[in-house]
C-alpha cells in the first residue's frame, strides 16, 4: 500500500474504517489465520470452557515456567499493518497497554482461562515487550492497535491477542484438559486388562515376625508348577534363589543389577526370583512379601503394580495385619476375594523392666540396633575398649559383606558375639539375636512431602526390629528387648502396646508412557518440571497416593543439561542412586555425558575412572569412598540391563565388584582400628557422642510430646527436640550424631564461617571511617 493511500485509511471516519477492517482481514485470513474474535466472543467461549472442566482441582500454577518469546524483527515483506493502515506510535500503544492491563473485567476474563494473577502478570509483561519490541507486528494486531488508538475500538479488543501471546508462554493452559486426562489415576485395576481377564485366588498371610508367614508362602511357591517370587530386597531374593535351588527347585535370579540363570543352556527356569520392582510375568503362583510396604511413600507403587497387575492363579500375599483392610478394599475393585490365614509368633518375647545402662552389661547374642552411622563407630569403639569384638551391619555396605557379617555374628565358634546394627536388620538377614538393644529411639525420616524429620519409631518400625530377637530357627528360642537408657525404657513400652495403624492408601507412580504424553504436549518443559505438573494435576482415588519423586527429580536436574532423549533420560532418573553421595552423583552424571557423545562404557574405562586397583582403607573416610565406589558399580550394572550396547562389560563390572566387596569385608572386620585411626588423624569425631546421648534426646522428646499432645505422645513430628545442656552435647555434635553433617561439611563450615566474620568486621570497620550521612561507592561483584 502507497503511503497516500494509507493516508486516506487513516482519514477515513470510525465506521468506515471498521468496516474497511473487516473486509480486509476477511481477504487475509487464508494467510494469516482466522482472525480472534471480539471481547463478547470470547466470554462466551470463557464461559463454555470452565464449565467443561467440572469440577477439576486448581491447577498449582507456581510450576508453570514460562518460556520466552522473541519479539519480531523486520520481516522480509515490509510491515504489512503499517502499510494497510499507519506505523504505529509506541508512545500511545504503551497508553493503551496500560489501560488494557488495568481493566477488571480483562483480569476476570483471563482468571476464566485459567490465568491467576501471578500468571496474568507475568504474560502481560511479556506480550507488552512483545508488542514495544518487535520491528513489525502481525497485521491483525497492528490493525486493532491502530483502531483503539484512533477511538475506532476499545482495549478490550486486544484480548484474543493477548490470550493467544499467554498460550505461547505458558502452553500448559492450551492443554490442561489433555493434560488431566493423561494424569488420571483414578482407575489403576484397569491398567492391568490380562491380570482383569481371569479371576485369581489371593490369599493373605498375616502375621508378625517369626510367625512363618513367609515360610508358608514358600512353600507353596516350591510346590507349584511354576512361580515368581517378589521381595523388597535383594538380600532377600538372593536367599529365596538360594534356598529354591538346594530344594531341587530350578530358580533363576532377577534384580536390578543381576540376572542369574541356572539352567545349562540359558534357557529360563519355571520358577524365578526377583526384587519387587522387576516382576513382570505371567505364572501359575506369586509371592509378594512385605506387602505393608505398599504404603512406602518412594517404593509404594511397586506392590500396588504387583499386587494388581500380577498374572497369576494364586497371589500369596505375606505382610503386615495392618494392611488387611486396604488389600480387601483393592481387591474388592477388581472383583476378588481375599482368604485371610492368621499366624501367631512362634517363639516368646518380652519387654525387660531394665535397661542396659551401660555397655559392660552386653551379653552374648546381644544385639544394640542404632539408627545413625556415627552412633555404630561409637558403640563399637567402646564395645572394643572392654575387650569385645562386635560384627557391624548398616544400609549402605554391600550385600556380600552384610552376609558376611551376619554369619560371622550368628558362627557360635566365631569370637564375635556382639552385634552393632541399623534397622537394615529389619528384614532380608536370619540372625541369631538373643536380646534387641535400642541405644536410641530416635530415627530421622523423610515425611510425604520429602521433608526431613526426626521422630520416634513407629510401632511398626519398633515391632519389626524388636522381633529379631529370639527367632524360631536360631539357637536363642525366646527373645527379649530393652532400651540403652532407663529413660527411653517406659516410651518404647509404649510405642509396643500402641495398636498398628492401619494402611490407608497404595502408591502410584507415572509411566515413562504417561511422561512421553505429557512431553508431547508441553515439548519445552524440563523433565523435572514434566514430573511437578503432573503430580499437580493428577487426580487419585482416596485408597491410592502418587509416591515421592524427589529422587527421581534430583537425578532429572543433575542430567538436565545433557543431550538425551526423553525415554533415555526418563531411564537414567529411575537408576537407584545415593544422593547423599556425591561420587555416585557425579558418576551418573558422567555415564549420561558418556552416552550422550556414544561412547561405550568399556572395562577399561571403568577402571581408570574409579583409579582401580583401590587400597585397603585406612580409616573409617576410605571405608566410606569405597562404598561410594561399590554403588557406582552398582550403577553400572543396573544401567547395563537397559543400556547393554552403551555398557558392554557387566560381567567384567561384576567380577571387580567382587573382588571390591572383598576389600570393604576386610575393612569392616577391621572397622574399630579404622575408628582409632580417624580419630587419631581428626577424621572422626566421636569424643561428643557420650553413651546413649540420643536417647536422653528421645526421653526429652518424649516428655515434650506429653506435654504439648497429652496421650499422643508417639505421632508427633519432632523437628527440633530440645537440647541438653551444651555442656553435654554440643549442636554440631548432635547434627553429625543425626546424619546431617559430617566432619569434613563441618570442617568447611567452619572456614565459611571465619571469611564471612573476617569481610563482615572489614566492612564495618571501613564504614565506621566515614561520617553520618555520607555514602560510600559499592565494591563491584568481580573487582577482586
Amino acid at each position: 500500500m502507497s503511503f497516500s493511500r494509507a493516508l486516506l485509511w487513516a482519514r477515513l471516519p470510525a465506521g468506515r474504517q471498521a468496516g474497511h477492517r473487516a473486509a480486509i482481514c476477511s481477504a487475509l485470513r487464508p494467510h494469516f489465520g482466522p482472525f480472534p474474535g471480539v471481547l463478547g466472543q470470547v466470554s462466551v467461549l470463557a464461559t463454555a470452557s470452565s464449565s467443561a472442566s467440572g469440577g477439576s482441582k486448581i491447577p498449582n500454577t507456581s510450576l508453570f515456567v514460562p518460556l520466552t518469546v522473541k519479539p519480531q524483527g523486520p520481516s522480509a515483506d515490509g510491515d504489512v499493518g503499517a502499510e494497510l493502515t499507519r506505523p504505529l506510535d509506541k508512545n500511545e500503544v504503551k497508553k493503551v497497554l496500560d489501560k488494557f492491563y488495568k481493566r477488571k473485567e480483562i483480569q476476570k476474563l483471563g482468571a476464566d482461562y485459567g490465568l491467576d494473577a501471578r500468571l496474568f502478570h507475568q504474560a502481560f509483561i511479556s506480550f507488552r515487550n512483545y508488542i514495544m519490541q518487535s520491528h513489525s507486528l502481525d497485521v491483525d494486531i497492528h490493525i486493532v492497535l491502530n483502531d483503539i488508538c484512533f477511538g475506532a475500538a476499545h482495549a478490550d479488543d486486544l484480548f484474543p491477542f493477548f490470550l493467544r501471546h499467554a498460550k505461547q508462554i505458558f502452553p500448559v493452559l492450551d492443554c490442561k484438559d489433555d493434560l488431566r486426562k493423561i494424569s488420571d489415576l483414578r482407575i489403576p485395576p484397569n491398567w492391568y486388562p490380562d491380570a482383569r481377564a481371569m479371576q485369581r485366588k489371593i490369599i493373605f498371610h498375616s502375621g508378625p515376625t517369626n510367625s512363618g508367614k513367609t515360610y508358608h508362602a514358600i512353600q507353596k511357591y516350591f510346590s507349584a508348577k511354576s512361580g515368581v517370587y517378589c521381595g523388597p530386597l535383594k538380600l532377600l531374593a538372593h536367599e529365596i534363589f538360594e534356598k529354591s535351588n538346594a530344594a531341587g527347585v530350578p530358580c533363576d535370579l532377577v534384580t536390578g543389577e543381576e540376572r542369574v540363570t541356572v539352567q545349562p543352556n540359558g534357557k529360563q527356569a519355571s520358577h524365578v526370583s526377583c526384587t519387587v520392582e522387576m516382576c513382570s510375568v505371567t505364572t501359575p503362583l506369586a509371592v509378594i512379601d512385605e506387602i505393608q510396604m505398599i504404603r512406602d511413600p518412594a517404593r509404594g507403587w511397586a506392590w500396588t503394580r504387583a499386587l494388581l497387575g500380577l498374572c497369576a492363579e494364586e497371589v500369596h500375599l505375606c505382610g503386615e495385619p495392618a494392611a488387611i483392610d486396604l488389600v480387601m478394599e483393592l481387591m474388592y475393585t477388581t472383583g476378588e476375594e481375599v482368604e485371610v490365614r492368621d499366624y501367631k509368633r512362634l517363639t516368646p518375647i518380652s519387654v525387660l523392666d531394665h535397661a542396659l545402662e551401660s555397655l559392660d552389661n552386653l551379653r552374648p547374642g546381644d544385639c544394640i540396633v542404632c539408627f545413625s552411622k556415627n552412633d555404630i563407630y561409637s558403640v563399637s569403639r567402646q564395645i572394643e575398649i572392654r575387650g569385645l569384638e562386635s560384627a557391624v551391619i548398616y544400609g549402605s555396605l554391600p550385600p556380600g559383606t552384610k552376609l558376611a557379617q551376619a554369619k560371622k555374628f550368628n558362627d557360635p565358634n566365631d569370637p564375635c558375639k556382639i552385634l552393632v546394627a541399623t534397622d537394615a536388620i529389619g528384614m532380608g538377614l536370619n540372625l541369631s539375636i538373643r536380646r534387641i538393644i535400642f541405644y536410641s529411639l530416635i530415627k530421622p525420616s523423610i515425611n510425604e512431602k520429602g521433608e526431613r524429620e526426626l521422630e520416634p519409631i513407629t510401632t511398626s518400625q519398633a515391632l519389626q526390629i524388636a522381633g529379631r530377637a529370639g527367632r524360631f530357627s536360631s539357637r536363642f528360642k525366646e527373645g527379649e528387648v530393652t532400651t540403652m537408657n532407663h529413660e527411653d525404657l517406659s516410651l518404647l513400652k509404649e510405642i509396643l502396646k500402641r495398636p498398628v495403624d492401619p494402611i490407608r492408601a497404595a502408591g502410584l507412580h507415572p509411566t515413562a508412557e504417561q511422561i512421553e504424553m505429557f512431553a508431547y504436549h508441553l515439548p519445552d518443559a524440563t523433565l523435572s518440571n514434566l514430573i511437578d505438573i503432573f503430580v499437580d494435576f493428577s487426580q487419585v482415588d482416596g485408597q491410592y497416593f502418587v509416591c515421592n519423586m524427589d529422587d527421581f527429580k534430583f537425578s532429572a536436574e543433575l542430567i538436565q543439561h545433557i543431550p538425551l532423549s526423553l525415554r533415555v533420560r526418563y531411564v537414567f532418573c529411575t537408576a537407584p542412586i545415593n544422593k547423599k553421595q556425591p561420587f555416585v552423583c557425579s558418576s551418573l552424571l558422567q555415564f549420561a555425558r558418556q552416552y550422550s557423545r556414544n561412547e561405550p562404557l568399556t572395562f577399561a574405562w571403568l577402571r581408570r575412572y574409579i583409579k582401580w586397583p583401590l587400597l585397603p582403607p585406612k580409616n573409617i573416610k576410605d571405608l566410606m569412598d569405597l562404598e561410594a565406589v561399590h554403588d557406582v558399580l552398582d550403577l553400572y550394572l543396573w544401567l547395563s540391563y537397559r543400556f547393554m550396547d552403551m555398557f558392554p562389560d557387566a560381567s567384567l563390572i561384576r567380577d571387580l565388584q567382587k573382588e571390591l566387596d572383598g576389600i570393604i569385608q576386610d575393612g569392616v572386620h577391621n572397622i574399630t582400628k579404622l575408628i582409632k585411626m580417624s580419630e587419631t588423624h581428626k577424621l572422626l569425631n566421636l569424643e561428643g557422642f557420650p553413651s546413649g546421648s540420643q536417647s536422653r534426646l528421645s526421653g526429652t522428646l518424649k516428655s515434650q510430646a506429653r506435654r504439648t499432645r497429652g496421650t499422643k505422645a508417639l505421632g508427633s513430628k519432632a523437628t527440633e527436640p530440645p537440647s541438653p545442656d551444651a555442656g553435654e552435647l554440643s549442636l554440631a555434635s548432635r547434627l553429625v550424631q543425626q546424619g546431617l553433617l559430617t566432619p569434613d561439611m563441618l570442617k568447611q563450615l567452619e572456614k565459611e564461617w571465619m571469611t564471612q566474620q573476617t569481610e563482615h568486621n572489614k566492612e564495618k570497620t571501613e564504614s565506621g571511617t566515614h561520617p553520618k550521612g555520607t555514602r560510600r561507592k559499592k565494591k563491584e561483584p568481580d573487582s577482586d
